[in-house]
């Protein structure tokens, strides 16, 4: 079996739009957890966000399509086109349904939902209900894609919280491998509304510190929560083969290994699977844990969350065994969105052979054990694991590598 390599990357995120500029910010360590914009927060217990302020999408988007989208589909379908173009693929140019799209998403319905029920409130009961505005959201944001593109192949949508981009990215893998030319997957997730900020506030999981540089510190003595933020990336995936007989010769990386597994419910006593997710996805990819060189960590930003993470790097990896990294410090959790940002960052770490930093966390919990990376390092990089956990039980690790790329310069 060939590889299954990316040949294309789109990347809407608070630290840039595109790969470049998001790298660049990234590498300097620059945050951009601030104050909400979208909406007046001050009523709220927390009041800051990761937020893309830069996008216009009269810019990126023909108009007959912005009175019919959101932010977050308007997000996706800009990342989407670029990764079509970073990949140079034309869909009209494959069989008629050798390509397809399949996203994940979580939070980014609450936006779409919170203008539906506004209009259900203002023009009645026969209006649509807000159940049906997030199933239609999940839909059309793949749809769309679909449509804009001429795409006719498999598509779909899951649903796993913060786990859902890399599991998005799987699937697309699982559809390259039966045969289907390529695929645009990942995530582009978040919920700049207020409906979508009381349901994240009720998870109990939202810092409420007012100071950027202290409210988002995993593994850190002083860990509170988490910031949420929008953003993300989408992907163009391709059999390895396939993409040379149409001229390729260079790409990302491969999506080598991954596995996915589910927590026993609170209460029961049992250990967390996620240990088991790193281990199955090592295997997957055929890799010992000495070949990463870096882990993307999930970094939940809890003491209870950040300690069982830590303890399932530490039984794979050993004590300091490897370099940890959690650069969604500085652009906060993207729900689904975040775990296919971090799977972008970890792709431009291989190609750069530098790992970006965890930014604010200055006190590292000691009995963690970790190598946590605080300021950029030089590493030469073959191979980086990326661990992504979605609120309910959710535990997904995707490996990445270089090894099939035959030029690491794209």
């Amino acid at each position: 079996m060939t590889a299954t390599v990316v040949t294309g990357m789109g990347v809407v995120a608070p630290t840039g739009l595109g790969p470049r500029e998001h790298w660049e910010r990234t590498m300097r360590g620059e945050s951009a957890i601030g104050p909400v914009t979208a909406f007046d927060a001050e009523r709220y217990s927390s009041r800051l966000a990761g937020e893309i302020t830069a996008f216009v999408p009269a810019d990126h988007l023909p108009a007959r399509l912005l009175p019919q989208t959101d932010h977050m589909t308007r997000l996706a379908l800009a990342a989407a086109a670029w990764a079509i173009k970073d990949a140079a693929v034309d869909p009209a140019e494959l069989p008629e349904f050798g390509m397809g799209v399949v996203t994940a998403s979580s939070a980014g319905g609450f936006e779409f939902g919170h203008r539906e029920l506004d209009k259900l409130w203002r023009k009645g009961p026969e209006h649509v209900s807000a159940y049906q505005s997030f199933a239609w959201f999940y839909a059309v944001n793949s749809g769309q894609i679909s449509i804009r593109h001429g795409m006719r192949g498999p598509s779909g949508v899951l649903v796993t919280e913060q786990a859902g981009g890399l599991d998005a990215v799987a699937q697309a893998r699982r559809r390259v491998r039966d045969g289907t030319a390529a695929m645009v997957c990942g995530s582009v997730d978040g919920s700049p509304c207020p409906w979508g900020w009381v349901a994240q506030l009720a998870g109990g999981r939202i810092s409420t510190a007012d100071d950027p540089a202290r409210a988002y510190l995993p593994f850190d003595v002083d860990a509170g929560g988490h910031v949420p933020g929008d953003g993300g990336a989408l992907f163009v995936l391709e059999d390895e083969e396939g993409a040379r007989e149409r001229g390729v010769t260079s790409w990302h990386g491969e999506i080598a290994g991954y596995a996915a597994t589910f927590d026993p419910p609170p209460g029961s006593g049992r250990p967390s699977s996620l240990r088991r997710a790193i281990e199955l996805a090592l295997a997957d990819a055929e890799t010992e844990a000495d070949a990463i060189g870096v882990v993307f960590a999930d970094g939940a930003g809890l003491a209870e969350l950040d300690r069982v993470e830590a303890e399932a790097l530490r039984a794979v990896f050993g004590p300091y065994g490897v370099p940890v990294t959690v650069p969604k410090t500085m652009t906060g959790r993207l729900s689904a969105g975040g775990a296919a940002l971090d799977l972008a960052t970890a792709l431009l770490a291989l190609r750069h052979g530098r790992i970006p930093p965890t930014v604010n966390v200055s006190r590292p919990v000691p009995e963690y054990e970790l190598d946590l990376v605080t300021q950029p390092r030089r590493k030469p990089l073959s191979a980086v694991l990326v661990v992504a956990r979605g609120q309910g039980g959710f535990n997904a690790a995707m490996v990445v590598t270089r090894r099939h790329s035959t030029s690491g310069t794209r």
